[in-house]
């Protein structure tokens, strides 16, 4: 375990330390040693060994006292009886607020996971918009509980990690805290991928072993080079972090043997023309690569990373990766925005960069977006990593991810741009409007005012912006629509009894009536009667004695057909509050098991669909169409499901995996193997479940079979 020796020497070696600030130090740990007494982790360990590594961590990251003392004060309100007031009280409202940032809320009331995690973030980000560095005491947090998440249970293990995976390491790179981001990235994929890690861990620490001489007589070569051009740098070797490896071996379907970067070289100049002089050294001596140079010195990454990127063929015929930076973007390389510590009333001061901040306004533009799924997605959209480059007609840089259409671009230029964008033009050529930009581009579009978001732009799409907004606009559209739908046979229902709707309207004849159907105002039954919600009659019974009801006439209008709820048979299995007898259909898109959180979609036509809660295709339409549903446990339907195995193509493999599924009682419907052409088969099994608990234990079973490599259950909207 950390000392608080070690801490304070580390901080001491860019701070100078005056005596207050050390027995502010001391005041911290002793206070936080006291509330947090006989307290332990899941490790056995005391409590104590965890603020006092988060706090060593940010010493690492060479952040301010303020920071440093909050690392060790971090858990004191959330897991003891301190307050925020106290911890006010006795270090000042500065730490007090990083405190209260960091506090988790988990003794909020939330129904669901992901209204938690959702919520959880969206308070991180709200308390970081005003301090950056609560979410860099968060990452430090998030970062010392990885490096210990052995010790908790499996299920946890994972849910962490893949929280971690999916937020915390994109997040750390967005803001270029790159060794955070990839120690993050590492544990995630070690946790999440056990097997495949080990592989590839001990595959690397060979090749280590291998290539220890070999890198050294680089570094020798690029020295004497650079020696020959005069320039003074420091030069490095390093093997690319484990998870940066299999990612290159799953994007480029290579096996580790053919993967030859997995050596890079770094070149540290003292100025920005030394770094283009290197460069050429660097050629002079090896052959690159053709289009595999970067210049991000003159189009930096938006978190403010610049170096200059080059591949080479190396001595032995391998490539080679080198990266040529000077220390000022050394500095902003390995510490991002925790390179720029000094601080003045928790903001960055005037040496700061605001480019650091692009990410945080970004992630803030989604605070108000009410659907935690929605948001959540839409703050994974914001943390993608790899970009492109396009300009605008004018000569100004757009960065848009890897994979953006002009659709994505016309929106991040403005709203408006986007609703009414009508054709594109990429380098002074018409393309379509699914059509992926590449860096260089230079895009035009079209708009015209007659022109509105089509519902099929959402299936290329890339940006969380475009999604959003197209999404709103089409909600916006259905509720108008449906508002109009449902006032017409509102009125056109009472009409057939001699009613005048409007006039017991404005009369407040129907107020009563409207509290019981519990509807705050007209609009909101407009929106039920024309989403199938709810009917005209539903109201109707509520004002007129039921001896005075006519006989509906014998042909219903076209439009009601479309909007009544179909009766009918059911796959059944599922409880739908307030209706009998309804067709109900399972959503191949996410494929629902029992077990899992599920939600109503009323359909116009088809009865209700039944989703699960965190399926994307939920967040396209309006929560006035979703009602609430759960699974019957009286009775538990057979589900279809698909698993992909990947494992070792050999002889005896196929048997050992359907042996799983036998000693599950599972039924395989259908099963598809292929082999490619580097020793590994993958292989495609629909089945036939009772729920997720049997899922889940035939999937663990599967992992466990020796030469299988993952097992993953595979949805409709994952499919290519």
């Amino acid at each position: 375990m950390i000392r608080l020796n070690d801490i304070t020497e580390r901080v001491n070696s860019y701070l100078y330390l005056t005596d207050t600030d050390i027995e502010l130090l001391k005041k911290a740990y002793v206070y936080s040693a006291k509330v947090h007494a006989g307290q332990t982790r899941s490790s056995g360990e005391s409590y104590l060994s965890h603020p006092l590594e988060v706090s060593g961590i940010l010493a690492e990251m060479k952040l301010d006292m303020s920071s440093i003392v909050t690392g060790l004060l971090h858990d004191t309100v959330e897991d003891t009886l301190a307050t925020t007031e106290e911890i006010d009280t006795l270090f000042g409202s500065e730490i007090a607020f990083l405190v209260e940032g960091v506090t988790k809320i988990s003794q909020l009331p939330y129904t669901t996971k992901i209204e938690r995690q959702a919520e959880g973030f969206r308070k991180l980000i709200l308390a970081t918009a005003k301090d950056i560095r609560v979410v860099l005491i968060k990452l430090a947090d998030r970062l010392h509980n990885m490096r210990t998440l052995e010790y908790l249970p499996e299920t946890r293990r994972k849910s962490i990690a893949k929280e971690t995976f999916d937020i915390y390491a994109p997040l750390a790179q967005r803001l270029g805290i790159n060794w955070v981001a990839n120690e993050l990235e590492d544990l995630s994929f070690r946790f999440l991928n056990p097997e495949e890690y080990v592989r590839l861990a001990s595959l690397i620490e060979e090749r280590k072993k291998e290539w220890g001489a070999h890198v050294d007589e680089i570094k020798n070569i690029i020295n004497g080079k650079l020696e020959e051009f005069d320039i003074n740098a420091e030069v490095t070797g390093r093997f690319k972090h484990v998870y940066g490896i299999y990612r290159k071996m799953q994007s480029q379907n290579l096996e580790f043997e053919s993967v030859y970067d997995v050596i890079a070289f770094r070149i540290v100049t003292n100025s920005l023309r030394e770094c283009y002089e290197a460069l050429g050294a660097v050629h002079s001596a090896w052959k690159p690569v053709p289009g595999r140079f970067k210049d991000y010195i003159a189009l930096p990454k938006g978190n403010g990373y610049q170096s200059l990127h080059t591949t080479v063929i190396g001595p032995l015929g391998e490539r080679m990766e080198i990266q040529i930076r000077t220390r000022a973007m050394h500095e902003v390389a390995e510490y991002g925005v925790a390179s720029h510590w000094k601080y003045k009333e928790g903001k960055l001061d005037s040496h700061g960069t605001y480019e650091i901040y692009s990410t945080l306004r970004q992630l803030l533009e989604w605070k108000d977006i009410k659907d935690p799924t929605e948001y959540m997605e839409a703050i994974k959209g914001e943390l993608i990593s790899d970009v492109v480059y396009v300009f605008t007609p004018q000569g100004d840089l757009v960065e848009l991810p890897t994979g953006a259409t002009p659709v994505d671009f016309a929106y991040a230029v403005h709203t408006e741009v986007g609703n009414k964008c009508t054709r594109a033009n990429v380098n002074g050529k018409l393309v379509p409007l699914s059509h992926q930009l590449r860096t260089g581009d230079t895009v035009e579009i079209v708009t015209s005012g007659d022109k509105h978001p089509n519902r099929d732009w959402l299936k290329f799409v890339v940006t969380s912006r475009a999604k959003t907004k197209i999404r709103s606009w089409l909600r916006n559209e259905e509720r108008t629509q449906s508002e109009i739908v449902g006032k017409s046979i509102c009125e056109r229902k009472f009409k057939q009894h001699g009613l005048d709707f409007q006039a017991m309207l404005k009369n407040g004849e129907l107020d009563s009536a409207l509290s019981e159907l519990k509807y705050k105002d007209e609009k909101e039954l407009y929106l039920a009667v024309g989403f199938g919600k709810t009917s005209a009659t539903d109201l109707l019974k509520r004002v007129l004695p039921t001896d005075k009801m006519r006989p509906g006439p014998e042909k219903e209008s076209r439009i009601e057909k479309i909007i009544q709820t179909i009766t009918g048979s059911s796959e059944g299995g599922v409880l739908i509050s307030g209706y009998n007898d309804v067709m109900i259909r399972f959503a191949n898109c996410c494929s629902p098991l029992p077990g899992e959180q599920i939600t109503g979609y009323i359909t116009r036509g088809k009865g209700i669909t039944i989703h699960k809660n965190d399926c994307p295709r939920l967040l396209d339409v309006d929560d006035a169409r979703r009602i609430d549903v759960e699974w019957d446990s009286n009775f538990k339907p057979q589900r279809p499901a698909r698993i992909v195995v990947m494992c070792a193509d050999r002889p005896g493999m196929l048997s050992n995996i359907t042996s799983s599924f036998s000693s599950s009682d599972i039924n395989i419907s259908k099963a598809e193997i292929h082999s490619t052409d580097m020793d590994t088969a993958i292989g495609t099994f629909d089945v036939v479940v009772s729920d997720l608990e049997q899922l889940e234990n035939v999937m663990k079973s599967i992992k466990q079979v020796d030469g299988v490599r993952s097992v993953e259950r595979m949805l409709e909207w994952e499919r290519v």
